[in-house]
């Protein structure tokens, strides 16, 4: 048996076995008994009016919320500038306190007489010297810890007040949604009866 490939009638086949599916199988022909003229019900519209309204309003708070927020964490940059300001400032201090301490130990040293007046002297030096770093090591992390306190400071408050309002803006949503969802289901309820 011979065959030969005839692509001109491989495409009219092709042709014909699409325009049956399509006659089959058309997704757009339920929509197609659909008018352009037909009615929306005032309950869906009213219902999308508020949706759009609802919507509006909840981008309005958002957008408030976002600027609030940029706000905080602004306030909490200014404090942990001016905490590590301070730190730096700490820090200095008691840098040169203990500079200023070893120069009053190599002054002592060198008005010392002896050998004995010398080992003396340097562990006086030594025993004040681990109290005084005993003390300045409590400074710094005193004023770290108010640093720490006052950077998390406006955050912590603009955190507390957005829980609040999202607490209250949550039942008001929900009382607002409850009693949208009943005027609907009221006015749904009407449209029926007047249609039938």
């Amino acid at each position: 048996m011979t065959m030969t490939f005839n692509p001109d009638a491989a495409a009219n086949n092709k042709k014909t076995e699409t325009a049956n599916t399509n006659e089959i199988f058309n997704p757009l022909a339920q929509f197609e008994s659909m008018k352009l003229d037909t009615a929306i019900p005032e309950a869906m519209r009213a219902f999308a009016g508020t949706a759009v309204m609802q919507s509006r309003e909840a981008y309005e708070r958002a957008k408030t919320t976002l600027d609030a927020g940029i706000e905080a964490i602004e306030r909490s940059y200014d404090a942990a500038g001016q905490a590590a300001t301070a730190l730096n400032r700490k820090i200095i201090d008691i840098a040169q306190r203990n500079v200023n301490s070893g120069f009053d130990l190599a002054k002592s040293l060198a008005s010392a007489k002896n050998l004995a007046e010398v080992v003396e002297l340097q562990g006086a030096f030594w025993r004040k010297q681990l109290e005084v770093l005993m003390e300045q090591a409590e400074e710094v992390r005193e004023l770290s810890v108010n640093a720490s306190d006052a950077v998390a400071e406006p955050i912590k408050r603009h955190a507390t007040h957005q829980a609040e309002q999202v607490r209250a803006m949550s039942k008001k949503v929900t009382a607002e949604a409850a009693e949208a969802f009943k005027r609907q289901a009221s006015n749904l309820e009407q449209d029926l009866r007047r249609a039938s």
